[in-house]
């Protein structure tokens, strides 16, 4: 804690009048013991946790400056190298024992541990901090030069030195802009904040901690499996939680027990050896890209079911603990419908909870010829679709790949997993050349274990409010590895704003955010021991189980009112948006999930 407290001191004077919740910690400081402090729950250690953040926000902020300027992408070996270093200095002056581990191939791992005295549990913490490439053309400001503004640049924001930042001063709805701001280099900043929180406070650890932080996860995590075969020993746990990702679209906080799997293809069709006059050779010469446009309508119908015989025929039925999760999701489609300018959504309008947990096939992108000023009357040598196909359990990259191309053969195809000669251009009919991705399964943990009860149980504690209970993400993480390699448990708690620009220009993430994860990975070091230990999912009781109802109510009276509007103007469901605040964001009636069979 060393450096942390030189930090503290060279900062501005502290502004103990900025809310009550710095009045509870400074006084949990001065009175109270450190036995007492140990005890801590609630609402009581989220006043102590939230009091010392509103005293250091711009130390912290500083600080995470400094990790975000260093650039972070997978294949800058100089540099990840720097952020791996910077990273295992951050979590020894913290007390954590910590060292790099070889990435076999790629970047390395950073390892840290901090025992708890007395723990009888330990929890494994996963994020990466590597990043995805830049452009930075299509920034706003450069992407590895943070900049704190008080708005999106688009709507104005303006830029806010840090240096000239007091206490008291920070809006909770200011972002800050860098590549890996949010993805994912937020959750180690607030994750060691909550550790300097807790020991501030005096509260003890319940449980012994591990930290596994790749960089090389935007990359693929093409060594993953390598390392994790290699460190075994090394990071046994009760139970993973991997922070990645972005919270609801509510705001709210959530938690996810599940991720889809991904598999890519590249389809080519092949027309003349070069592009050909259309006038003279049009409806002769067989165009690559009308060929391509067929083979994708024959892949998925308008509704995106994918029409490849036996494709769901590996697609797990929803347990019914995940089924009444999903009924208990905060329903967002109309006020996404609105802010994305859609129309209509595919599936007849099915909600995006059910759809994120079926399998998906996504267009990435198509190419042939050319468009606008450099568009030709020509007929062009070929043609090339990208897409991806999201996988559930219990589908995998190799089923996926036998049962589209027994398709697309089934259609008369010819597949080659080569640029083909002329010759082979020539003398074979209907030619397709196939290029697959490796990709990687899906994987999803049982919502009623013990671990995933109490890691839900202690995130709730920790933001007094109800979460979101999420049984998949829509996107893809490769969980299964984690899985497979330590047959334990794995639990996803994201942090950052749904709306970060992720893999984006312009990424970003909302000040609030940062504050709400504090105070989640506080309440998991300091209550997920006793929950494990004592019941997992153990509900509040007394003043904090009417602090969780008034809230609910709240939240419902809130949807029901904006619900009755809609409705009044012909928009059933419409949202309220509330623009402030740690729980601001879009509130929704909840309504019972329908079923998924229908949609197969």
């Amino acid at each position: 804690m060393a450096f942390a407290d030189e930090l503290y001191k060279a900062a501005a004077p502290i502004d103990r009048r900025s809310s009550r919740a710095s009045c509870v910690c400074a006084a949990l400081l001065a009175g109270a013991s450190v036995a007492g402090a140990a005890e801590l729950q609630g609402a009581a250690l989220r006043d102590a946790v939230r009091g010392w953040r509103a005293q250091h926000e711009v130390v912290l902020l500083r600080e995470f400056a400094e990790l975000l300027a260093i650039p972070n992408v997978a294949s800058d070996a100089p540099n990840i190298g720097r952020n791996a270093e910077h990273i295992l200095r951050m979590f020894e002056r913290r007390g954590a024992k910590g060292r790099l581990l070889d990435g076999e191939g790629g970047p390395p791992v950073v390892f840290a541990e901090l025992p708890a005295p007395g723990a009888r549990r330990t929890l494994m913490v996963y994020a990466h901090y590597d990043g995805q490439p830049v452009d930075p053309a299509r920034w706003s400001s450069p992407p590895w030069t943070p900049v704190l503004r008080t708005a999106p640049p688009d709507q104005g924001g303006r830029a806010m030195a840090l240096d000239a930042l007091r206490p008291g001063q920070i809006d909770p709805e200011w972002r800050l802009y860098a590549r890996s701001s949010s993805d994912d280099k937020a959750p180690v900043v607030a994750v060691l904040a909550a550790l300097d929180a807790l020991q501030a406070a005096g509260v003890t650890r319940s449980v012994n901690l591990k930290f596994f932080l790749e960089g090389e996860e935007e990359a693929g995590s093409p060594h993953l499996d390598k390392v994790l075969a290699k460190s075994a020993a090394l990071l046994q746990a009760d139970g993973w939680l991997l922070c990645d990702g972005p919270v609801h679209q509510t705001r709210r906080m959530q938690v996810y027990y599940g991720a889809r799997g991904v598999t890519g293809l590249e389809i080519t069709t092949y027309g003349p050896l070069r592009p050909l006059h259309s006038g003279h050779y049009g409806n002769w010469a067989p165009n690559p890209a009308v060929q391509l446009a067929h083979v994708v309508a024959g892949l998925r119908d308008v509704e995106g079911r994918i029409t490849v015989a036996g494709f769901y025929d590996d697609v797990r039925p929803l347990s019914e603990a995940e089924r009444a999760a999903l009924a208990a999701v905060p329903p967002v489609d109309e006020a996404l419908r609105e802010s994305f300018a859609l129309h209509q959504t595919e599936a007849a309008g099915a909600p995006l909870v059910e759809r994120i947990m079926l399998p998906a096939l996504n267009v990435r992108g198509l190419e042939s010829g050319a468009v606008g000023e450099r568009a030709s009357n020509a007929i062009p040598s070929e043609a090339s679709v990208s897409i991806d196909f999201r996988l559930v359990p219990d589908q995998t990259p190799a089923k996926v790949r036998a049962r589209v191309e027994a398709h697309l053969r089934g259609q008369g195809f010819t597949l080659v997993d080569h640029a083909p000669t002329a010759r082979e251009r020539r003398d074979t009919p209907r030619l397709l050349r196939l290029h697959w991705e490796p990709g990687y399964p899906p994987a999803r943990t049982a919502l009623d274990l013990p671990f995933s009860r109490a890691v839900a149980a202690a995130v709730e504690e920790g933001q007094g409010a109800p979460i979101v209970r999420m049984p998949s993400l829509g996107g893809s993480i490769p969980m299964y590895l984690f899985a497979q390699a330590t047959g334990r448990p794995i639990v996803g708690l994201p942090i950052a704003n749904h709306d970060n620009n992720q893999h984006a220009a312009d990424e970003n993430l909302r000040l609030q955010n940062l504050w709400d994860g504090i105070e989640s990975f506080a309440a998991l070091i300091a209550r997920l021991g006793p929950l494990l230990d004592g019941g997992a999912g153990a509900q509040p009781r007394g003043a904090e189980a009417e602090r969780f109802a008034s809230r609910e109510r709240a939240i419902d009276s809130r949807a029901s009112d904006s619900t009755d509007e809609g409705r009044a103007a012909g928009a059933p469901g419409r949202s309220s948006v509330s623009p402030r605040g740690p729980s601001a964001g879009i509130h929704f009636r909840r309504e019972p999930a329908e079923s998924l069979e229908a949609a197969r």
